[in-house]
């Protein structure tokens, strides 16, 4: 089966600037710089790309739960990591393209020399499409931004000013998590689906990987091709300091002076057997005003009952949305066709999830 964490965030911020778009276009100042935003309707709804969010994430498994990430390596105008995600774990959560050609070595390690005496190269070529997917993080509601004048100054010598953009708002995103996806990787030579090199299979299943039947792909005699899957505890860790990092996130442009705290204010998340995300629009625009409803959650759980796994966590950070309180509590008490649910804080709905997953991970 294939169990996918979905989950849905809300972030609150004030007179920020997370995520810029260089020089301003909006206005004739030397020094004035654009946040990232979004038009609809004419109206404007400034984000976060789903890279940026991305960095932060990683940056927060580094610093907070202590991973070691993957290298990076520079040829002239193309980058890439170690494409090692049994060593590594953001190359396992956050995928990898490696388009490059290594010295093919003999059977005692040493490289292979042609007729001229020169190396010979073998395609090493791996890609590992990410289990972690997400979506930006924009405004739920159009949001009207101010410029605000500031100025480089010290004790001598005149200012330097400058201009950049800010807002107030209520910002939603989402992500899926592919729980089965994570850990597991297939080594066929098949474009998209050659996520090791044999080497690093090798290495592997010596340290204490194991083969399984692909249920999907099969090979020219109609056999199931193999999978290499990490040890469940490895899998599980990866997945639960994921998920976790959102209780410290941090990061966006302007820190110094335009400090946001990015973290949740309000999560749902849930295990699901289908790849469609389900909670986006639990949060909208109505009449330019952001709208949160439970109504429109307690329609979600309806809607799909038969693809939520377990119970739905949510968590609603004190001071934020404190109207929608009761409701949200409402939903703990509701009957057999919809799936049980529990609202408390936010780290704690993180929590008590990622210790439903120890059951649900196999």
């Amino acid at each position: 089966m294939n169990l996918k964490t979905q989950g849905f965030i809300l972030i609150d911020v004030d007179a920020a600037a997370l995520n810029n778009s260089g020089k301003s276009t909006s206005n004739d100042y030397e020094n004035g710089v654009d946040t990232k935003k979004m038009f609809k309707d004419g109206r404007a709804y400034p984000y976060v790309s789903g890279q940026a969010w991305r960095y932060w994430w990683r940056e927060t498994l580094q610093k907070n739960h202590g991973w070691e990430l993957s290298p990076v390596t520079r040829d002239n105008k193309i980058a890439f990591t170690a494409a090692d995600p049994v060593k590594y774990a953001d190359d396992d959560v956050f995928g990898y393209m490696k388009a490059a050609k290594d010295a093919k070595l003999d059977e005692e390690g040493k490289p292979v020399l042609d007729k001229k005496g020169k190396a010979v190269l073998e395609n090493v070529t791996v890609t590992r499409v990410s289990p972690l997917k997400n979506s930006v993080i924009i405004a739920a509601a159009p949001v009207k931004t101010s410029q605000n004048w500031s100025s480089m100054s010290r004790q001598e010598g005149d200012a330097v000013p400058y201009v950049k953009e800010e807002y107030s708002a209520i910002m939603k995103g989402m992500f899926s998590l592919d729980l089965e996806q994570l850990g597991t990787f297939s080594n066929y030579n098949k474009t998209g689906f050659k996520n090791l090199t044999d080497d690093i299979k090798e290495s592997a299943l010596a340290s204490g990987a194991t083969e399984i039947d692909d249920p999907y792909v099969k090979d020219s005699k109609g056999r199931p091709q193999k999978l290499v899957r990490l040890h469940r505890d490895v899998r599980l860790k990866r997945i639960q300091d994921t998920i976790k990092a959102l209780k410290t996130i941090s990061g966006g442009a302007m820190q110094t002076d335009n400090m946001a705290d990015v973290t949740p204010k309000l999560i749902i998340l849930a295990t699901t057997n289908t790849g469609n995300h389900p909670f986006f629009h639990v949060a909208s625009n109505h009449n330019n005003s952001f709208n949160f409803d439970t109504e429109n959650i307690r329609q979600v759980l309806a809607d799909y009952k038969e693809n939520i796994l377990g119970t739905v966590f949510i968590g609603r950070r004190s001071g934020f949305l404190d109207d929608q309180g009761s409701s949200l509590k409402d939903l703990e008490s509701l009957d057999q066709n919809y799936p049980p649910v529990k609202v408390l804080s936010v780290n704690e709905a993180i929590d008590q999830y990622c210790i439903q997953l120890q059951s649900q991970i196999s």
